[in-house]
């Protein structure tokens, strides 16, 4: 790994500001952008990593009248086990609650859970192997490649790597908000493909807090390869409150799939019938590549399920 000067912010304005150049990547709990850096998948490297975690009060989980407000710092263990969490975004808890192993859910943090960059072998080999789409090639290798886990609703500025944020989808169901040091996301505008990022930040920008209305139901379910410690081969999230339900689904997509055609299928409440009908119209503009058309059915099946959790 390239040697890196280390900086401990004071505040998250501070660690923008010095981030500003491009020069400097911030860290949280640093499960992730660490193994990036290790692997030396990119071609540019930080000159400096700033630390997050010395910022006082980003960690704070607390009710803001109809809303949740949790710090970017805070840690997937205690977002899974808060009470407020838990009451008023219950797929949010349960989102946290599935990421990876407990021994990372006590060093993660949900700003870092949010914004990890997509998991794709295409996109992660050192050396840039492959030169995909993200790293300024002409095509995703993923297209025609060993595509077992990548989208299956299409490709983002052309790459198919999916979101493998467990959390994602339940912030985007739960109708959150990201708030960073210069501006408000709503989170269902906050992540893609965008070069090497998995989301809309720019340089000098440091993700804050998310506000997250309370819903009246929510739930989340996820399956992966293994129970505990996997990314998710499709997870999925929904919510309901004052008569909409919103339908999340997980690692299909570059972002968070929004299913428009499953919330319809719902739209008249939530039953064991429509659920199944809403599995069905989730699928239905499904787009599988050559080696993932597996994927259709489960994601069908998570849609039912996911929804029955709240009939």
């Amino acid at each position: 790994m390239k040697h890196f000067k280390h900086m401990q912010a004071t505040s998250a304005d501070q660690a923008a500001k010095e981030a500003a150049s491009g020069k400097a990547w911030v860290m949280a709990g640093g499960t992730d952008l660490l193994g990036t850096l290790k692997d030396e998948i990119f071609p540019e490297y930080p000159e400096t990593v700033i630390d997050l975690k010395t910022i006082e009060g980003m960690d704070a989980i607390e009710e803001d009248g109809d809303a949740l407000r949790i710090g970017a710092l805070a840690k997937l263990s205690d977002v899974a086990e808060n009470e407020l969490v838990k009451t008023y975004a219950a797929a949010l808890a349960q989102a946290a609650g599935r990421v990876a192993s407990p021994t990372i859910r006590h060093m993660g943090t949900i700003g870092g859970n949010v914004c990890q960059m997509h998991r794709c072998w295409y996109f992660r080999v050192p050396d840039d192997r492959f030169h995909c789409r993200r790293k300024g090639g002409a095509t995703c290798p993923a297209r025609i490649g060993d595509n077992r886990y990548h989208s299956i609703f299409g490709d983002d500025n052309g790459c198919f790597a999916v979101s493998s944020h467990d959390t994602a989808p339940a912030l985007v169901a739960l109708g959150a908000t990201v708030v960073t040091t210069k501006r408000e996301v709503p989170a269902e505008e906050f992540f893609g493909a965008h070069g090497h990022r998995s989301n809309v930040l720019e340089d000098g920008e440091v993700v804050k807090e998310f506000r997250v209305p309370k819903a009246e139901k929510s739930a989340f379910q996820k399956f992966a390869l293994r129970k505990s410690i996997d990314f998710p081969v499709v997870n999925c999230a929904v919510a309901a409150t004052g008569g909409e339900t919103r339908v999340v689904l997980g690692g299909v997509h570059p972002a968070p799939w929004r299913s428009k055609e499953a919330e319809e299928a719902v739209a008249a409440g939530v039953t064991a019938d429509s659920a199944a009908k809403a599995g069905e119209a989730a699928v239905s503009v499904a787009k599988p590549l050559g080696k993932n058309a597996y994927k259709v059915d489960i994601a069908r099946t998570l849609v039912k399920r996911t929804l029955e959790a709240i009939a």
